[in-house]
Protein backbone atom coordinates (compact mmCIF):
# COMPACT_ATOMS: atom_id res chain seq x y z
CA UNK A 1 0.00 0.00 0.00
CA UNK A 2 3.06 2.43 0.42
CA UNK A 3 6.79 2.75 2.09
CA UNK A 4 8.63 4.29 4.10
CA UNK A 5 11.23 7.24 3.06
CA UNK A 6 14.02 7.22 5.38
CA UNK A 7 16.32 10.19 3.70
CA UNK A 8 13.04 12.35 3.86
CA UNK A 9 14.59 15.78 4.94
CA UNK A 10 11.85 16.88 7.94
CA UNK A 11 12.21 20.90 6.78
CA UNK A 12 10.17 19.89 3.54
CA UNK A 13 7.13 19.45 5.74
CA UNK A 14 8.09 21.35 8.91
CA UNK A 15 5.68 24.05 7.64
CA UNK A 16 3.14 21.60 8.24
CA UNK A 17 3.31 22.65 12.32
CA UNK A 18 2.90 26.09 12.03
CA UNK A 19 -0.19 28.14 10.43
CA UNK A 20 -0.54 31.21 10.61
CA UNK A 21 -3.77 33.43 9.27
CA UNK A 22 -2.24 36.50 7.28
CA UNK A 23 -3.52 38.76 5.12
CA UNK A 24 -1.17 40.86 2.90
CA UNK A 25 -3.18 44.29 2.90
CA UNK A 26 -3.36 43.73 6.45
CA UNK A 27 -2.08 45.13 9.70
CA UNK A 28 -1.99 43.63 12.99
CA UNK A 29 -3.31 45.20 16.05
CA UNK A 30 -3.69 44.07 19.49
CA UNK A 31 -4.05 40.50 20.92
CA UNK A 32 -7.65 39.45 21.50
CA UNK A 33 -7.14 35.93 23.63
CA UNK A 34 -4.56 33.34 23.68
CA UNK A 35 -5.00 29.68 24.63
CA UNK A 36 -2.66 26.94 25.09
CA UNK A 37 -3.69 23.47 23.88
CA UNK A 38 -1.49 20.62 26.16
CA UNK A 39 -2.52 17.49 26.85
CA UNK A 40 -0.39 15.49 29.87
CA UNK A 41 0.50 11.90 28.49
CA UNK A 42 -2.00 10.52 30.89
CA UNK A 43 -4.60 11.99 28.00
CA UNK A 44 -2.46 11.00 25.10
CA UNK A 45 -3.60 7.99 23.41
CA UNK A 46 -1.50 4.72 22.51
CA UNK A 47 -1.28 2.41 19.87
CA UNK A 48 -3.66 0.20 21.78
CA UNK A 49 -6.48 2.96 22.39
CA UNK A 50 -5.89 4.33 18.63
CA UNK A 51 -6.79 0.22 17.60
CA UNK A 52 -10.15 0.53 19.46
CA UNK A 53 -10.85 4.59 18.50
CA UNK A 54 -10.47 2.90 14.99
CA UNK A 55 -12.76 -0.03 15.96
CA UNK A 56 -15.34 2.24 17.50
CA UNK A 57 -15.73 4.15 14.45
CA UNK A 58 -15.74 1.61 11.88
CA UNK A 59 -17.83 -1.40 13.48
CA UNK A 60 -21.10 0.97 14.34
CA UNK A 61 -24.18 0.03 12.73
CA UNK A 62 -22.80 -0.18 9.54
CA UNK A 63 -22.18 -4.12 9.97
CA UNK A 64 -25.10 -4.63 11.69
CA UNK A 65 -27.49 -2.70 9.70
CA UNK A 66 -26.47 -2.17 5.68
CA UNK A 67 -26.47 -5.73 4.70
CA UNK A 68 -29.74 -5.77 4.25
CA UNK A 69 -29.30 -2.98 1.39
CA UNK A 70 -26.70 -4.50 -0.06
CA UNK A 71 -27.99 -7.18 -1.18
CA UNK A 72 -31.05 -5.24 -2.11
CA UNK A 73 -29.11 -3.63 -4.70
CA UNK A 74 -27.43 -6.62 -5.90
CA UNK A 75 -29.75 -9.53 -5.80
CA UNK A 76 -26.65 -11.83 -5.80
CA UNK A 77 -24.98 -13.44 -2.61
CA UNK A 78 -21.49 -14.21 -3.83
CA UNK A 79 -21.83 -10.38 -5.18
CA UNK A 80 -22.60 -8.89 -2.18
CA UNK A 81 -20.13 -10.54 -0.15
CA UNK A 82 -17.75 -9.64 -2.86
CA UNK A 83 -18.34 -6.54 -2.52
CA UNK A 84 -17.60 -6.59 1.06
CA UNK A 85 -13.95 -8.01 0.39
CA UNK A 86 -13.65 -4.62 -2.10
CA UNK A 87 -14.76 -2.59 0.74
CA UNK A 88 -11.95 -3.56 2.70
CA UNK A 89 -9.58 -3.00 -0.27
CA UNK A 90 -10.85 0.49 -0.89
CA UNK A 91 -10.03 1.20 2.86
CA UNK A 92 -7.07 -0.27 2.46
CA UNK A 93 -5.83 2.00 -0.04
CA UNK A 94 -7.74 4.83 2.10
CA UNK A 95 -5.54 4.42 4.55
CA UNK A 96 -2.45 4.31 2.64
CA UNK A 97 -3.15 7.84 1.36
CA UNK A 98 -4.08 9.81 5.06
CA UNK A 99 -1.01 7.75 6.46
CA UNK A 100 1.12 9.44 3.69
CA UNK A 101 -0.57 13.03 5.13
CA UNK A 102 -0.74 12.24 8.00
CA UNK A 103 2.76 11.47 8.72
CA UNK A 104 3.87 14.76 7.00
CA UNK A 105 1.21 16.79 8.42
CA UNK A 106 1.01 15.48 12.00
CA UNK A 107 -1.70 17.40 13.50
CA UNK A 108 -5.40 17.18 14.27
CA UNK A 109 -7.69 17.66 12.10
CA UNK A 110 -7.57 14.96 9.24
CA UNK A 111 -8.30 16.48 5.94
CA UNK A 112 -8.38 20.00 7.00
CA UNK A 113 -4.77 20.31 6.88
CA UNK A 114 -4.26 17.93 4.01
CA UNK A 115 -6.66 20.14 1.63
CA UNK A 116 -5.06 22.90 2.95
CA UNK A 117 -1.88 21.99 2.21
CA UNK A 118 -2.49 21.31 -1.21
CA UNK A 119 -5.49 23.91 -2.20
CA UNK A 120 -3.69 27.09 -0.93
CA UNK A 121 -5.60 29.29 -3.34
CA UNK A 122 -7.51 30.64 -2.98
CA UNK A 123 -7.05 30.85 0.88
CA UNK A 124 -9.07 29.09 2.99
CA UNK A 125 -11.50 27.97 0.15
CA UNK A 126 -11.38 24.27 0.63
CA UNK A 127 -11.37 24.36 4.43
CA UNK A 128 -14.27 26.54 4.00
CA UNK A 129 -15.88 23.66 1.95
CA UNK A 130 -15.03 20.89 3.83
CA UNK A 131 -16.08 22.45 6.95
CA UNK A 132 -19.25 23.19 5.49
CA UNK A 133 -19.54 19.14 4.89
CA UNK A 134 -18.33 18.29 8.36
CA UNK A 135 -20.87 20.55 10.30
CA UNK A 136 -24.00 20.39 8.40
CA UNK A 137 -23.23 16.34 7.33
CA UNK A 138 -21.08 14.69 10.08
CA UNK A 139 -23.52 14.06 12.71
CA UNK A 140 -23.87 10.61 14.52
CA UNK A 141 -27.98 10.41 13.61
CA UNK A 142 -27.53 6.94 11.46
CA UNK A 143 -26.27 5.43 14.37
CA UNK A 144 -28.36 6.84 16.96
CA UNK A 145 -31.67 5.89 15.24
CA UNK A 146 -29.63 2.59 14.90
CA UNK A 147 -29.44 2.45 18.70
CA UNK A 148 -32.89 3.18 19.36
CA UNK A 149 -34.45 0.82 17.16
CA UNK A 150 -32.64 -2.39 18.79
CA UNK A 151 -33.80 -1.51 22.30
CA UNK A 152 -37.23 -1.18 21.11
CA UNK A 153 -36.62 -4.42 18.85
CA UNK A 154 -35.11 -6.00 22.20
CA UNK A 155 -37.75 -4.56 24.17
CA UNK A 156 -40.87 -5.75 22.34
CA UNK A 157 -39.93 -6.85 18.98
CA UNK A 158 -40.89 -3.62 17.22
CA UNK A 159 -38.96 -3.46 14.06
CA UNK A 160 -40.40 -0.14 12.60
CA UNK A 161 -38.95 3.52 12.39
CA UNK A 162 -40.52 6.02 14.90
CA UNK A 163 -40.43 8.81 16.69
CA UNK A 164 -40.04 6.51 19.77
CA UNK A 165 -36.73 5.23 18.51
CA UNK A 166 -35.54 8.83 17.65
CA UNK A 167 -36.06 9.66 21.43
CA UNK A 168 -33.95 7.01 22.60
CA UNK A 169 -31.15 8.08 19.35
CA UNK A 170 -31.71 11.58 21.52
CA UNK A 171 -30.88 10.52 24.72
CA UNK A 172 -27.76 8.54 23.63
CA UNK A 173 -26.00 11.44 21.07
CA UNK A 174 -26.63 13.27 24.52
CA UNK A 175 -25.38 10.73 26.86
CA UNK A 176 -22.27 10.40 24.52
CA UNK A 177 -21.36 14.23 23.84
CA UNK A 178 -22.08 14.69 27.64
CA UNK A 179 -19.76 12.29 28.74
CA UNK A 180 -16.39 13.28 26.47
CA UNK A 181 -17.44 17.29 27.28
CA UNK A 182 -17.36 16.78 31.28
CA UNK A 183 -15.26 13.82 31.64
CA UNK A 184 -12.81 13.09 28.75
CA UNK A 185 -10.67 10.66 30.54
CA UNK A 186 -14.05 8.55 31.29
CA UNK A 187 -15.35 9.51 27.51
CA UNK A 188 -11.46 7.26 25.84
CA UNK A 189 -11.93 4.42 28.45
CA UNK A 190 -15.88 3.94 27.34
CA UNK A 191 -14.64 4.22 23.99
CA UNK A 192 -11.95 1.36 24.37
CA UNK A 193 -14.14 -0.91 26.45
CA UNK A 194 -16.92 -0.95 23.85
CA UNK A 195 -14.47 -1.42 21.07
CA UNK A 196 -13.60 -4.41 23.08
CA UNK A 197 -16.77 -5.23 23.35
CA UNK A 198 -17.95 -4.75 19.74
CA UNK A 199 -14.90 -7.06 18.58
CA UNK A 200 -16.67 -9.65 21.25
CA UNK A 201 -20.26 -9.14 19.58
CA UNK A 202 -18.92 -9.35 15.92
CA UNK A 203 -17.26 -12.64 16.64
CA UNK A 204 -19.98 -14.18 18.23
CA UNK A 205 -22.33 -13.74 14.79
CA UNK A 206 -19.51 -15.13 12.76
CA UNK A 207 -19.45 -18.12 15.35
CA UNK A 208 -22.97 -18.31 15.30
CA UNK A 209 -22.56 -18.34 12.02
CA UNK A 210 -20.20 -21.26 11.24
CA UNK A 211 -22.89 -23.32 13.93
CA UNK A 212 -25.82 -21.75 11.64
CA UNK A 213 -23.45 -23.43 8.81
CA UNK A 214 -23.56 -26.79 10.18
CA UNK A 215 -27.52 -26.85 11.39
CA UNK A 216 -27.95 -25.65 14.59
CA UNK A 217 -30.89 -22.93 12.99
CA UNK A 218 -34.31 -22.48 14.10
CA UNK A 219 -35.33 -21.81 10.60
CA UNK A 220 -35.34 -24.41 7.53
CA UNK A 221 -31.80 -23.99 5.43
CA UNK A 222 -32.07 -20.72 3.34
CA UNK A 223 -29.55 -22.50 0.29
CA UNK A 224 -28.16 -18.69 0.04
CA UNK A 225 -25.20 -20.33 -0.74
CA UNK A 226 -26.46 -22.60 -4.35
CA UNK A 227 -25.23 -20.58 -7.50
CA UNK A 228 -24.41 -17.82 -5.09
CA UNK A 229 -22.93 -15.61 -7.99
CA UNK A 230 -26.80 -15.72 -9.68
CA UNK A 231 -27.83 -12.34 -9.95
CA UNK A 232 -32.32 -12.69 -8.80
CA UNK A 233 -34.32 -9.82 -9.43
CA UNK A 234 -37.90 -9.78 -7.79
CA UNK A 235 -39.69 -7.25 -5.82
CA UNK A 236 -37.84 -6.67 -3.35
CA UNK A 237 -34.22 -7.50 -4.13
CA UNK A 238 -32.20 -7.25 -7.32
CA UNK A 239 -32.64 -4.95 -10.82
CA UNK A 240 -31.52 -1.43 -9.83
CA UNK A 241 -28.67 -1.39 -12.56
CA UNK A 242 -25.28 1.17 -11.73
CA UNK A 243 -27.15 3.43 -9.56
CA UNK A 244 -28.00 0.63 -7.26
CA UNK A 245 -24.24 -0.64 -6.96
CA UNK A 246 -23.25 2.82 -6.23
CA UNK A 247 -25.48 3.17 -3.50
CA UNK A 248 -24.42 -0.56 -1.90
CA UNK A 249 -21.16 1.01 -2.75
CA UNK A 250 -21.79 3.91 -0.54
CA UNK A 251 -23.42 1.38 2.27
CA UNK A 252 -20.44 -0.32 2.23
CA UNK A 253 -17.83 2.94 2.29
CA UNK A 254 -20.06 4.27 5.33
CA UNK A 255 -19.69 0.72 7.17
CA UNK A 256 -15.56 0.66 6.83
CA UNK A 257 -15.64 4.35 7.29
CA UNK A 258 -13.63 5.26 10.91
CA UNK A 259 -10.35 3.89 9.31
CA UNK A 260 -9.23 8.06 9.38
CA UNK A 261 -10.49 8.49 12.62
CA UNK A 262 -7.13 8.37 14.42
CA UNK A 263 -5.87 11.48 12.35
CA UNK A 264 -7.99 13.51 13.24
CA UNK A 265 -6.75 13.31 16.97
CA UNK A 266 -3.12 13.36 15.93
CA UNK A 267 -1.90 16.01 18.45
CA UNK A 268 -3.48 13.36 20.94
CA UNK A 269 -1.14 9.92 20.24
CA UNK A 270 1.66 8.73 21.68
CA UNK A 271 4.54 8.75 19.33
CA UNK A 272 2.22 9.70 16.10
CA UNK A 273 4.29 8.00 13.78
CA UNK A 274 4.72 4.81 15.71
CA UNK A 275 0.89 4.76 16.80
CA UNK A 276 -0.40 5.58 12.98
CA UNK A 277 1.23 3.23 11.41
CA UNK A 278 0.81 -0.20 14.07
CA UNK A 279 -3.04 1.01 15.24
CA UNK A 280 -4.59 1.62 11.85
CA UNK A 281 -3.36 -1.02 9.57
CA UNK A 282 -3.91 -3.81 12.49
CA UNK A 283 -8.02 -2.00 12.83
CA UNK A 284 -8.59 -2.15 9.01
CA UNK A 285 -7.17 -5.75 8.23
CA UNK A 286 -8.95 -6.90 11.53
CA UNK A 287 -12.14 -5.55 10.71
CA UNK A 288 -12.30 -6.58 7.08
CA UNK A 289 -11.94 -10.33 7.82
CA UNK A 290 -14.69 -10.05 10.14
CA UNK A 291 -17.11 -7.93 8.02
CA UNK A 292 -16.49 -10.55 5.06
CA UNK A 293 -17.22 -13.59 7.70
CA UNK A 294 -20.11 -11.66 9.60
CA UNK A 295 -22.20 -11.89 6.01
CA UNK A 296 -21.65 -15.28 5.27
CA UNK A 297 -23.10 -15.70 9.12
CA UNK A 298 -25.86 -13.88 7.95
CA UNK A 299 -26.70 -15.57 4.54
CA UNK A 300 -25.89 -18.89 6.36
CA UNK A 301 -28.92 -18.09 8.69
CA UNK A 302 -31.49 -15.81 7.22
CA UNK A 303 -33.65 -16.42 3.68
CA UNK A 304 -32.67 -13.70 0.85
CA UNK A 305 -36.50 -11.79 0.93
CA UNK A 306 -35.74 -11.73 4.79
CA UNK A 307 -32.60 -10.01 4.24
CA UNK A 308 -34.02 -7.65 1.56
CA UNK A 309 -36.67 -6.05 3.97
CA UNK A 310 -34.89 -6.50 7.33
CA UNK A 311 -33.49 -2.61 6.96
CA UNK A 312 -31.82 -2.01 9.74
CA UNK A 313 -32.59 -5.04 11.77
CA UNK A 314 -31.16 -7.86 10.17
CA UNK A 315 -28.49 -8.73 13.33
CA UNK A 316 -31.55 -8.93 15.05
CA UNK A 317 -33.33 -11.57 12.73
CA UNK A 318 -30.26 -13.19 12.59
CA UNK A 319 -30.31 -13.53 16.29
CA UNK A 320 -33.87 -14.86 16.04
CA UNK A 321 -33.37 -17.51 13.54
CA UNK A 322 -30.18 -19.04 15.50
CA UNK A 323 -31.23 -18.98 18.58
CA UNK A 324 -35.24 -18.83 18.47
CA UNK A 325 -37.04 -16.51 20.41
CA UNK A 326 -35.86 -17.85 23.81
CA UNK A 327 -35.32 -15.10 26.39
CA UNK A 328 -31.54 -14.63 25.87
CA UNK A 329 -32.27 -14.01 22.04
CA UNK A 330 -33.99 -10.84 23.70
CA UNK A 331 -31.10 -9.31 25.07
CA UNK A 332 -28.70 -10.01 21.97
CA UNK A 333 -30.25 -6.81 20.15
CA UNK A 334 -29.21 -5.53 23.62
CA UNK A 335 -25.54 -5.97 22.98
CA UNK A 336 -25.24 -4.67 19.17
CA UNK A 337 -27.18 -1.29 20.59
CA UNK A 338 -23.95 -0.84 23.40
CA UNK A 339 -21.80 -1.17 19.76
CA UNK A 340 -24.20 1.44 17.96
CA UNK A 341 -23.55 3.56 21.80
CA UNK A 342 -19.54 2.85 21.06
CA UNK A 343 -19.84 4.67 17.15
CA UNK A 344 -21.18 7.32 18.72
CA UNK A 345 -19.03 7.87 21.29
CA UNK A 346 -16.28 7.46 18.32
CA UNK A 347 -17.43 9.36 15.93
CA UNK A 348 -18.54 12.57 18.54
CA UNK A 349 -15.09 12.16 20.09
CA UNK A 350 -13.24 12.53 16.58
CA UNK A 351 -15.19 15.15 14.41
CA UNK A 352 -15.80 17.65 17.93
CA UNK A 353 -12.03 17.69 17.25
CA UNK A 354 -12.35 18.46 13.86
CA UNK A 355 -15.03 20.98 14.85
CA UNK A 356 -12.82 22.73 17.08
CA UNK A 357 -9.53 22.99 14.44
CA UNK A 358 -12.19 24.99 12.28
CA UNK A 359 -12.75 27.53 15.71
CA UNK A 360 -8.93 27.43 16.36
CA UNK A 361 -8.35 28.59 13.02
CA UNK A 362 -10.77 31.41 13.16
CA UNK A 363 -13.18 30.00 10.29
CA UNK A 364 -16.23 30.03 12.28
CA UNK A 365 -18.64 32.48 13.66
CA UNK A 366 -17.61 32.94 17.59
CA UNK A 367 -14.22 31.25 16.98
CA UNK A 368 -12.94 31.27 20.11
CA UNK A 369 -15.77 29.65 21.46
CA UNK A 370 -15.52 26.74 19.08
CA UNK A 371 -12.45 26.58 19.28
CA UNK A 372 -11.93 26.66 23.25
CA UNK A 373 -10.95 23.80 25.40
CA UNK A 374 -12.99 24.95 28.78
CA UNK A 375 -14.31 24.14 31.00
CA UNK A 376 -12.91 20.44 31.40
CA UNK A 377 -9.96 20.80 28.94
CA UNK A 378 -12.10 19.30 26.32
CA UNK A 379 -13.77 20.93 23.33
CA UNK A 380 -17.11 20.99 24.97
CA UNK A 381 -18.68 23.57 22.45
CA UNK A 382 -17.72 21.59 19.81
CA UNK A 383 -19.22 18.89 21.23
CA UNK A 384 -22.40 20.78 21.68
CA UNK A 385 -22.41 21.80 18.12
CA UNK A 386 -22.14 18.04 16.99
CA UNK A 387 -24.97 17.26 19.39
CA UNK A 388 -27.23 19.72 18.05
CA UNK A 389 -26.69 18.71 13.99
CA UNK A 390 -27.37 15.21 14.89
CA UNK A 391 -30.04 15.93 17.03
CA UNK A 392 -31.91 18.05 14.08
CA UNK A 393 -30.80 15.59 11.02
CA UNK A 394 -32.04 12.82 13.37
CA UNK A 395 -35.69 14.13 14.19
CA UNK A 396 -36.30 16.16 10.51
CA UNK A 397 -37.00 12.90 8.46
CA UNK A 398 -40.41 11.83 8.34
CA UNK A 399 -40.79 8.02 9.95
CA UNK A 400 -39.95 5.82 7.21
CA UNK A 401 -36.93 4.21 5.23
CA UNK A 402 -35.02 7.26 6.51
CA UNK A 403 -31.71 5.16 7.90
CA UNK A 404 -30.62 4.45 4.40
CA UNK A 405 -31.43 8.01 3.37
CA UNK A 406 -29.34 9.00 6.48
CA UNK A 407 -26.03 6.67 5.02
CA UNK A 408 -26.08 8.14 1.91
CA UNK A 409 -26.42 11.57 2.98
CA UNK A 410 -23.36 11.08 5.91
CA UNK A 411 -21.43 9.11 3.50
CA UNK A 412 -22.09 11.19 0.03
CA UNK A 413 -20.49 14.48 0.31
CA UNK A 414 -16.89 12.33 1.84
CA UNK A 415 -16.41 10.90 -1.22
CA UNK A 416 -15.95 14.45 -3.09
CA UNK A 417 -13.76 15.07 -0.15
CA UNK A 418 -11.68 11.87 -0.80
CA UNK A 419 -11.76 12.74 -4.74
CA UNK A 420 -10.17 16.25 -3.80
CA UNK A 421 -7.49 14.50 -1.70
CA UNK A 422 -6.18 12.05 -3.84
CA UNK A 423 -6.58 13.82 -6.47
CA UNK A 424 -4.24 16.75 -4.84
CA UNK A 425 -2.04 13.82 -3.55
CA UNK A 426 -1.54 12.37 -7.25
CA UNK A 427 -0.91 16.15 -8.16
CA UNK A 428 1.96 16.28 -5.47
CA UNK A 429 3.43 13.04 -6.35
CA UNK A 430 3.88 13.60 -9.86
CA UNK A 431 4.09 17.75 -9.96
CA UNK A 432 6.16 18.55 -6.42
CA UNK A 433 8.52 15.45 -6.02
CA UNK A 434 11.21 18.55 -5.28
CA UNK A 435 9.44 19.74 -2.09
CA UNK A 436 6.80 17.00 -1.26
CA UNK A 437 9.55 14.39 1.04
CA UNK A 438 6.86 12.51 3.33
CA UNK A 439 8.09 9.86 5.32
CA UNK A 440 5.12 7.24 3.82
CA UNK A 441 4.52 7.51 0.69
CA UNK A 442 1.44 5.57 -0.96
CA UNK A 443 2.01 3.69 -4.41
CA UNK A 444 0.58 5.81 -7.26
CA UNK A 445 -1.51 2.63 -7.98
CA UNK A 446 -3.60 2.34 -4.95
CA UNK A 447 -3.40 6.29 -5.57
CA UNK A 448 -5.19 5.99 -8.56
CA UNK A 449 -7.80 3.28 -7.41
CA UNK A 450 -8.78 5.53 -4.78
CA UNK A 451 -9.11 8.66 -6.43
CA UNK A 452 -10.97 6.47 -9.63
CA UNK A 453 -13.53 5.04 -6.62
CA UNK A 454 -14.58 8.26 -5.53
CA UNK A 455 -14.93 10.07 -9.03
CA UNK A 456 -17.37 7.20 -10.07
CA UNK A 457 -19.08 7.25 -6.61
CA UNK A 458 -19.71 10.97 -7.02
CA UNK A 459 -21.14 10.91 -10.37
CA UNK A 460 -23.39 7.81 -10.28
CA UNK A 461 -25.96 8.76 -7.87
CA UNK A 462 -27.27 11.54 -10.70
CA UNK A 463 -28.07 8.75 -13.43
CA UNK A 464 -31.87 7.51 -12.83
CA UNK A 465 -32.10 4.02 -11.47
CA UNK A 466 -34.17 1.24 -13.50
CA UNK A 467 -37.64 1.19 -12.38
CA UNK A 468 -39.32 3.35 -9.45
CA UNK A 469 -37.30 6.28 -9.01
CA UNK A 470 -38.67 6.71 -5.43
CA UNK A 471 -37.94 2.85 -4.71
CA UNK A 472 -36.36 4.27 -1.44
CA UNK A 473 -39.27 6.57 -0.45
CA UNK A 474 -37.72 9.69 -1.65
CA UNK A 475 -36.45 11.01 -5.02
CA UNK A 476 -32.99 8.96 -6.24
CA UNK A 477 -30.63 12.72 -6.60
CA UNK A 478 -31.73 14.16 -3.78
CA UNK A 479 -29.10 12.97 -1.10
CA UNK A 480 -26.55 13.58 -4.04
CA UNK A 481 -28.13 17.11 -4.54
CA UNK A 482 -28.15 18.03 -0.52
CA UNK A 483 -24.43 16.93 -1.02
CA UNK A 484 -23.41 18.88 -3.30
CA UNK A 485 -25.40 21.93 -2.35
CA UNK A 486 -23.82 21.49 1.34
CA UNK A 487 -20.08 21.82 -0.67
CA UNK A 488 -21.43 24.46 -2.45
CA UNK A 489 -22.84 26.71 0.65
CA UNK A 490 -18.92 26.51 2.00
CA UNK A 491 -18.09 28.12 -0.97
CA UNK A 492 -20.37 30.66 -0.79
CA UNK A 493 -19.62 31.14 2.87
CA UNK A 494 -16.06 31.47 2.13
CA UNK A 495 -17.15 34.51 -0.03
CA UNK A 496 -19.10 36.24 3.25
CA UNK A 497 -16.02 35.70 5.29
CA UNK A 498 -13.25 36.33 3.22
CA UNK A 499 -14.32 39.38 0.82
CA UNK A 500 -18.04 40.76 1.90
CA UNK A 501 -17.78 41.01 5.87
CA UNK A 502 -13.67 42.24 6.21
CA UNK A 503 -14.93 44.93 3.22
CA UNK A 504 -18.36 45.80 5.65
CA UNK A 505 -16.06 45.88 8.99
CA UNK A 506 -13.15 46.86 7.61
CA UNK A 507 -11.17 44.64 9.86
CA UNK A 508 -11.25 41.12 11.49
CA UNK A 509 -10.42 38.45 13.94
CA UNK A 510 -7.82 35.88 12.96
CA UNK A 511 -5.94 33.20 14.53
CA UNK A 512 -2.29 32.79 14.90
CA UNK A 513 -1.31 28.94 15.50
CA UNK A 514 2.26 28.47 16.85
CA UNK A 515 4.16 26.26 18.70
CA UNK A 516 6.25 27.06 21.62
CA UNK A 517 9.15 25.40 22.50
CA UNK A 518 7.85 22.76 25.01
CA UNK A 519 5.77 21.59 21.86
CA UNK A 520 2.55 23.00 22.85
CA UNK A 521 0.16 24.11 20.35
CA UNK A 522 -0.67 28.10 21.57
CA UNK A 523 -3.36 29.61 19.70
CA UNK A 524 -3.59 33.89 19.55
CA UNK A 525 -6.62 35.43 18.07
CA UNK A 526 -5.54 38.86 16.62
CA UNK A 527 -7.49 41.95 15.44
CA UNK A 528 -6.91 42.78 11.49
CA UNK A 529 -7.05 45.71 9.74
CA UNK A 530 -7.33 46.11 6.31
CA UNK A 531 -4.52 49.04 5.21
Amino acid sequence: MGSFDKSSDPEAVKTALVAINDNDSAVVGEVQAAEKFAFGEDRKIGITGAVFLILNKMIGTGIFSTPSAIFQATGSVGVSIFLWVIGGFLACCGLSVWLEFGLAIPRSGGEKNYLEYIYKHPKYLASCVLAAQMIFLGFSSGNSLAFGRYILYAHNGEAQDSYKARGIGVACATFACALHAFLPKWGVRLVNVLGVFKVVIVLFIVFAGFAALAGHRHVPDPKNFEHSFRIETTETYGGGGAYAYSNALLNIVYSYKGWENANYVMSELKDPRRTLTLAAPIAVAGVTILYVLVNVAYFAAVPKGEIATSEVLVAGIFFKNVFGDSAGVKALPIFVALSNLGNVLAVSFAHARLNQELGKEGLLPLSRFWGSNKPCNAPAASLFLHWLVTIIILLAPPPGPAYNFLVNLYTYPGVWINGFVSGGLIWLHFFRRDTWKPTWRCWEPILAIFFLLNVFLAVVPFIPPVGDWNAEGYPYYVFPIVGVAVLLLGGFYWFVWTKFWPWVRGHSIVAERIVDEDGNEVIRYKKVKKA
